[in-house]
């Protein structure tokens, strides 16, 4: 009995040291694998490459390492390939690039430069320069398709007004814009290193070429071409336009003060985002282009007594070559109308002026036509003008010079029509706060975001010749009262071969005054007529305080009651 419970005491202790074994045995086993196991990574490339068999040791990771280090090495090789290539490919575009501006500037004569070439070395490179020509050709074929699609030599037919692509005028200071966001405004100087750069570099090529003799000029001779004495700086640039076709190019017209205080230098600039190409050169002379001025008048006389200062001011004492045509509509207060021609006639010695009368209903397309076909002296430049209309000098020489007439004597000028954008008053009692604080007229002209906008929806200031206005049919004199005849006239010149030049400009300005839209017009006449009186009052910001004055002085009137508690508590 007793050696039975000997041996199963045995046993127990048996199993118990056993158990303990194999324990001991898995740990060591554990630990050995996690010691000697590789390292996790998350390459794939490198899990990859891990070894599926056999004990990692030394050997292997070495081995790893250096396939890692081999494919490090062929991806950098690879890459530094590709930069040769692009490289290579760079620096082919800028020799062709290089060779279409000497071509340009060389026109059809003359070897281009580094192609002489001795007879010996024209065995295994005339096939590689015969290439290059020809990619040199295609290209330039290019830039002057570019050229050929875009309205820079004539205009193209447009369905609509929302057709045009409208220009930006610019001086050395200020770019005037009309595409506006929220932190845009209708005038500016240039902040962005871009604009000021591309506007630079155009100011530059054009002193250029006005200062580059006519015998260095596109590789022909001076014969015929006037050689000029005056040396071209900054300060005779007047002023410029420009607009972006997105997919053409960029056209530039700058102006410059000529050898004579009539004559002005226009130079045509295209940049078919590539290279800029020189269109133009042209000298033109306004010394013989007189304007007739037609202002169709209804009552108003003592708008028209101001409209009468500003014009006794710019177009007689400053420029002289103006004609004033005035077609009144009634008999009421015609005689005050009378009168204010005849004094200013008296004062300033001005006799180049029209009275015409129609006992009729007011029509601005009525009044305008007959002012229009009134005129009995040949071919002449038209600038139909509202009495509300303040205007520059300046202004007169733009529309001189953006306006060319089909039946031109000189073919090689493009032939176009001056829709100028004007800068729109705000209403000066809200501006300044108080009609007392309120400046002259002269001093209220100031374009910033909080003193008017463009009027860029307007199209009734417009300079145009009188043979393009009787041969496009002229105003619908069917259209009475306020509003549309202007529209109707501006499709019919976006659907000719005309080219539109539609800018702002800064020369030109619409005084405020309080719009009356009369119940008898048709519902869409009516609806544009408030619309424009709405946007007449003043800026958004400015509505937005009147609308929300109340909230705003409730809101005060609280504040001022809990500073007064605040300060009987202290």
């Amino acid at each position: 009995m007793h050696s039975v419970m000997l041996r199963r005491g045995l046993l127990a202790w048996v199993s118990r040291v056993g158990g303990v074994l194999v324990l001991l045995c898995c740990s060591l086993s554990l630990l050995y694998v996690m010691t000697c196991s590789p390292p996790h990574s998350d390459d794939p490339m490198l899990s990859h490459a891990l070894p599926r068999a056999g004990p990692p040791g030394a050997q292997s990771y070495q081995a790893l390492l250096q396939e890692r280090e081999e494919q490090h090495r062929l991806h950098i090789s690879s890459l530094k390939k590709q930069i040769a290539q692009l490289k290579e490919a760079l620096q082919e575009r800028s020799q062709q690039l290089k060779g279409v501006q000497e071509s340009l500037k060389r026109g059809a004569g003359g070897p281009a430069e580094g192609q002489e070439a001795g007879a010996g070395s024209q065995g295994g490179g005339l096939g590689e320069a015969q290439g290059a020509k020809s990619q040199q050709t295609d290209l330039q074929e290019f830039l002057r398709s570019q050229l050929s699609k875009a309205e820079v030599t004539a205009g193209s037919r447009l369905p609509s007004e929302y057709a045009v692509v409208p220009f930006e005028s610019f001086t050395l200071q200020r770019v005037y814009q009309l595409e506006m966001g929220l932190t845009r405004h209708p005038e500016e100087k240039p902040v962005r290193k871009d604009k000021r750069e591309e506007l630079g570099e155009v100011l530059e090529m054009a002193l250029h070429s006005l200062n580059t003799p006519p015998s260095q000029q596109d590789g022909k001779s001076a014969a015929g071409k006037t050689q000029t004495s005056k040396v071209y700086s900054p300060s005779d640039f007047i002023e410029g336009i420009t607009r972006t076709e997105k997919d053409k190019g960029t056209l530039y017209e700058l102006t410059f003060r000529g050898e004579s205080t009539h004559e002005f230098r226009r130079l045509v600039l295209f940049r078919p985002f590539g290279p800029l190409m020189k269109v133009r050169n042209e000298r033109v002379d306004t010394v013989n282009i007189p304007i007739n001025i037609i202002v169709p008048l209804s009552r108003r006389t003592d708008k028209f007594k101001q409209f009468m200062h500003n014009f006794r001011e710019v177009c007689v004492r400053q420029d002289s070559r103006v004609h004033l045509t005035v077609v009144y509509f009634g008999k009421e207060q015609m005689s005050e109308v009378r009168s204010t021609l005849e004094n200013t006639s008296r004062e300033v010695n001005f006799k180049n002026y029209t009275l015409l009368q129609l006992d009729e209903e007011f029509s601005r397309g009525r009044g305008l036509d007959v002012g229009a076909r009134a005129w009995k002296g040949g071919n002449v430049l038209l600038f139909f003008c509202d009495v509300d209309i303040y205007f520059t000098a300046d202004f007169l020489n733009t529309c001189r010079l953006n306006t060319q007439p089909v039946l031109s004597l000189s073919p090689s000028q493009v032939k176009k029509v001056f829709y100028p954008v004007l800068f729109s008053q705000y209403n000066p009692t809200l501006i300044y706060g108080n009609p007392e604080h309120v400046p002259p007229v002269e001093q209220q002209l100031v374009i910033k975001k909080d003193t008017g906008f463009w009027r860029d929806f307007g199209f009734g200031m417009t300079c145009q010749y009188r043979s393009d206005f009787i041969n496009i049919g002229g105003f619908d004199i069917d259209i009475k009262g306020w509003g549309g005849e202007d529209v109707h006239l501006y499709r019919k010149y976006l659907h000719s071969n005309l080219l539109v030049v539609r800018a702002p400009s800064r020369g030109l300005f619409h005084l405020w005054h309080e719009k009356q839209c009369a119940d008898e017009l048709p519902p869409d006449q009516y609806r544009m007529c408030m619309q424009s009186k709405a946007m007449n009052e003043a800026s958004h910001g400015q509505l937005g305080m009147l609308f929300f004055r109340q909230e705003i002085e409730a809101h005060l009137r609280k504040q001022k009651i809990q500073q007064n508690s605040n300060s009987k508590k202290t």
